[in-house]
């Protein structure tokens, strides 16, 4: 006769490598491959999290992998997450329906500057999912609006219907107090909006460079790009932050698996200020 092993929960205070049982609680689709998961875990809605910072998610047997919380830090008694369907544990991922039970561990790394953006501009430039991991900053900057100066968000996507989190993106503009831009590479339907790469929306942006903060979130290519862009409208280099894409296996810096030169991604980062990384991006195999 075959025993069933059945996962069980992590009590608080575990090791940070043992998994805990959490369940699905939403599943919504939005965009072409991309699916959002609310999630519920009692431990994380006590301890809270950080914009910025990720959790490892494990769909039991299939496999593990870190997706960037992108809810509101202010509601932390469900965590959610918005992931592409691009690989065997990602896709497991997306299909998980409502009850599903899926490991968790978490929430890991170094997250936005909110505290250094404090009375200055921020400038938000987000690339296709690169929005999901700036959502949780947005979030915190609208609902503490009297702490910052001119908030600004420019987005990018490759067409109009990968255009993520719309209804919020509008009600958002409804607000006034935040000044939104979106472009798309390729125009399709009805699409009256911008169309080029996001880093042709930053000179067309206000906001005080010598006074302002940027979080930068895309494709690695877009990234540099986009940091290009900001220092020609004169931030600095400190002015500047971004959060990097490796892959994260033990999520503590142990494995080395996101070893990233002299840094690890999962501890160190995800978000990185621009200057402590700045002689790595310019190497691309790195």
């Amino acid at each position: 006769m075959s025993t069933v092993l059945r996962p069980e929960a992590a009590p608080p205070g575990a090791d940070p490598m043992l998994p805990r049982v959490a369940r699905v609680r939403r599943r919504r689709r939005d965009g072409p491959q991309v699916w959002t998961l609310e999630i519920e875990d009692e431990e994380a809605a006590a301890g809270g999290f950080v914009p910025g910072q990720f959790n490892m998610l494990t769909v039991f047997g299939v496999g593990e992998v870190s997706i960037s919380l992108s809810g509101d830090p202010a509601a932390p008694d469900h965590l959610v997450h918005t992931i592409r369907d691009v690989g065997a544990v990602s896709s497991a991922l997306s299909r998980l329906r409502p009850g599903a039970a899926l490991g968790l561990r978490g929430p890991f790394g170094a997250g936005w500057p909110m505290e250094e953006a404090a009375g200055r501009d921020v400038v938000v430039v987000a690339g296709g999912l690169g929005l999901a991991p700036l959502r949780p900053a947005l979030y915190r900057l609208l609902a503490e609006r009297e702490r910052y100066g001119k908030i600004v968000l420019l987005y990018g996507t490759r067409s109009p219907e990968e255009i993520l989190f719309r209804r919020e993106i509008e009600a958002w503009r409804r607000r006034l107090d935040i000044d939104i831009e979106v472009t798309v590479d390729h125009a399709v339907g009805d699409w009256r909006g911008h169309v080029g790469v996001v880093t042709t929306l930053v000179p067309r942006a206000a906001f005080d460079p010598l006074h302002a903060i940027a979080l930068v979130c895309g494709p690695e290519v877009m990234m540099r790009f986009a940091i290009a862009a900001l220092r020609d409208a004169g931030l600095e280099d400190e002015a500047i932050y971004l959060s990097m894409e490796r892959n994260m296996k033990c999520a503590v810096g142990f494995c080395g698996h996101c070893q990233f030169g002299p840094v690890f991604v999962c501890k160190d980062g995800p978000v990185f200020r621009h200057d402590r990384v700045r002689s790595l991006l310019a190497l691309k195999e790195i």
